[in-house]
């Protein structure tokens, strides 16, 4: 046997990389050191997702173990951009019509619990619909839609393999939470989070669709700049509770659309949890009384509707049926009425305003 050296690991691995599934050869890997029986290796990826770093942690671990049992090896993955895969694209996803993206200025404010409502609510109105989880380190699309478990299958498509989204309720899915064990935090730097979202929008076959809902995490961050880098985003719909605090946070949502370089027009605000009815018909504003309304006038942009906070909305999101399928209920009604302002505000701003351009970054060469 061999003695174990940084050059005899190295060997090892330059055997064993021969013909291997993974495309990888010892150039992928930049450093390998070795401290006692353990031994420390970073590789190289273009593929950022799990289950591929698990199948190469596993191919890894068994050619040097084959060799040096006693081992003790630890693998840090290194995202590398691909030189052959443009990640931004700005152009039209072929089939789709209209992108709308859902954001919140912060948390908790029930953005996921809205997009899930409005996506099936449109296709309960006779169009077809499809909704990206692009909550990259909090997915619960998969969840909310009642497709926990499931797992995309490859579709070929015109010689290139393809996602093909899963479908509920008359609505295409394509999330993280699909691709992530639910135990397993996502612990992703911005490029790696970035190139996901690509994947989950560019790497799918999305067929012929109305509305492409995309539901973004909180904030004003990478992946948002991503979106709107990527595809030409019809429109923006902003989430925001009456809190002063929610309200703070979807003001800067609302500016980050409306900047100069951006340019993303605004479908509106939807206030969530504008309120509690009890029995008698009395309302409790428990965060506040009109700050959704309030703002949405401020900043000229449609004030949607407001939303309760009803049970029945928080139980059906936790079994997967959107709280707009029950039927002939006030909360269903309102969804509706949403998706209805959503489609009217859309068809109008097609009528009079151009499509939106994806948006060019740009980088100064010094500071005045």
């Amino acid at each position: 046997m061999s003695k174990l050296t940084t050059d005899s690991v190295f060997k090892l691995l330059n055997d064993g990389f021969n013909d291997n599934p993974f495309n990888l050869s010892v150039d992928n890997i930049t450093n390998l050191q070795l401290f006692g029986n353990d031994i420390i290796i970073d590789v190289k990826i273009q593929n950022p997702t799990l289950s591929y770093k698990k199948k190469l942690e596993k191919f890894i671990n068994e050619i040097i173990l084959s060799q040096f049992s006693t081992c003790r090896i630890k693998l840090n993955f290194n995202l590398e951009a691909s030189k052959n895969n443009v990640q931004i694209k700005g152009e039209r996803i072929k089939g789709v019509k209209n992108i709308i993206a859902v954001s919140s200025g912060k948390g908790g404010v029930g953005k996921s619990t809205i997009t899930s409502n409005l996506a099936v609510g449109l296709s309960e109105i006779g169009f077809k619909v499809g909704v990206v989880d692009a909550d990259i380190y909090g997915p619960s699309m998969h969840l909310m839609l009642d497709l926990e478990g499931k797992m995309p299958k490859s579709i070929n498509v015109d010689g290139i393999n393809k996602i093909e989204p899963l479908e509920n309720y008359g609505v295409k899915v394509l999330s993280i939470g699909f691709f992530a064990q639910s135990k397993q935090a996502l612990v992703w730097r911005g490029p790696m989070a970035t190139k996901a979202l690509n994947q989950l929008i560019w790497d799918a076959h999305w067929g012929d669709l109305d509305y492409l809902l995309v539901d973004l995490p909180p904030g004003t961050g990478d992946i948002h700049l991503s979106l709107v880098q990527s595809i030409p985003v019809t429109g923006a719909i902003v989430i925001s509770t009456p809190q002063p605090i929610s309200v703070a946070d979807a003001r800067k949502g609302i500016n980050m659309f409306q900047m100069d370089s951006i340019n993303v027009p605004v479908v509106g605000l939807i206030e969530n949890m504008s309120y509690f009815e009890d029995d008698s018909k009395i309302k409790y504003h428990i965060f506040g009384k009109d700050g959704g309304k309030i703002l949405a006038d401020n900043m000229n942009v449609n004030f949607l509707g407001e939303i309760p906070i009803i049970q029945s909305i928080r139980v059906a999101s936790d079994i997967g049926r959107p709280a707009v399928l029950q039927g002939d209920t006030d909360i269903a009604k309102r969804f509706l009425n949403l998706c209805r302002k959503l489609v009217d505000f859309i068809e109008e701003r097609n009528k009079k305003i151009k499509e939106t351009e994806s948006v060019k970054i740009t980088h100064n060469k010094g500071c005045s």
